[in-house]
């Protein structure tokens, strides 16, 4: 129900992907006449591998996390993180508010053993390829334990979904050196580089898109802001594109004749290939959609999510953190 368009596109996203995958199914949770509707224009009441669970309340995009918590316990939200913990869902997927998200979430799943605090992760595309990064909002002070934390969550997770046994992970700081940093980070580089993990070492803001590491570990703060100014680059540079090619009918002309190259760009760098942010730490998977995704967009999501559970992250994740405190014993 969430996000900006809610059973618009997520109804037939979960239509289209469950078209395209096996050994899927796909439970719709929000207002049932709402989803009845959408089901009904799109001429899918009978999909067999699609039901529809009911929720008598949604959480607005603005509403207080806190509120949301604590006033809507019938919320969409709330059902659909209720539905991963009694394990009728192995994944919750949602579009609505990321605080009230996180808040539910942690509050109904716990943390994993071992693991303090959760944290947001997000692929970003880089030169190389993509990477991952992580936390991009959820904590905004953490010590130097919850930046180890997130290391072997992070490694985790791309080992899991990538395939990848020993993925390098940077630590981002103001400059690669060992002395610089504020002694959070500075002690996080050595409990990292004891850790046993593929630990690159410090990495500076431009390794992020240049995919100097697979992994990028950082605090909510640096890199939520890090993720909005990227944001903000983008939708500059895109603006000021296209003012120059509509300068006059020169630029116009030139526009067309350079179009399959831009397409080929925007199609390089289109956000909707990295669209969902998982929710690492908790006990279940839960995966937060951008606001604005459009039904392709809120595919890519449920993939991430679906490649989670089959790659069994959370079992992976748990296993990962005891070996460390093992090692630290």
């Amino acid at each position: 129900m969430g996000g900006d368009h809610g059973p618009h596109v997520t109804v037939p996203a979960a239509l289209d992907y469950l078209r395209r995958a096996e050994n899927v199914d796909v439970i719709l949770v929000g207002q049932q006449s709402a989803i009845a509707a959408e089901l009904r224009k799109l001429r899918a009441e009978a999909e067999p591998r699609l039901s529809v669970q009911h929720a008598s309340e949604v959480v607005s995009m603005d509403e207080a996390p806190a509120a949301a918590l604590r006033s809507k316990k019938d919320s969409s939200m709330r059902v659909a993180v209720n539905l991963v913990k009694n394990g009728t869902a192995h994944a919750c997927v949602s579009a609505g508010n990321t605080g009230a998200l996180m808040a539910i979430s942690r509050f109904v799943l716990k943390m994993l053993p071992d693991i303090e605090r959760p944290a947001i992760c997000s692929v970003l595309p880089t030169l190389k390829g993509h990477t991952y990064v992580l936390d991009l909002g959820a904590n905004v002070d953490c010590t130097a334990e919850h930046l180890l934390q997130f290391g072997v969550m992070g490694a985790t997770l791309v080992s899991t979904v990538e395939n990848k046994p020993q993925p390098s992970i940077g630590l981002l700081n103001i400059g690669e050196e060992d002395i610089k940093g504020n002694e959070v980070v500075k002690r996080a580089a050595e409990l990292l580089r004891a850790s046993g993990l593929n630990f690159y070492g410090n990495v500076e803001g431009d390794d992020i898109y240049k995919g100097t590491t697979d992994v990028v570990v950082c605090d909510g703060f640096v890199g939520n802001v890090a993720l909005k100014a990227s944001e903000g680059l983008v939708q500059m540079l895109s603006t000021y594109l296209r003012d120059e090619f509509n300068r006059n009918a020169l630029t116009r002309l030139a526009g067309v004749v350079a179009l399959p190259v831009i397409k080929a760009f925007e199609r390089r760098v289109d956000p909707r290939l990295y669209n969902g942010a998982s929710l690492l730490g908790l006990r279940g998977i839960v995966v937060k959609s951008h606001g604005a995704a459009d039904s392709a967009s809120f595919q890519v999501a449920i993939g991430r999510a679906v490649d989670e559970a089959r790659g069994g992250v959370l079992n992976h994740i748990t296993e990962q953190m005891s070996v460390l405190q093992e090692g630290a014993a």
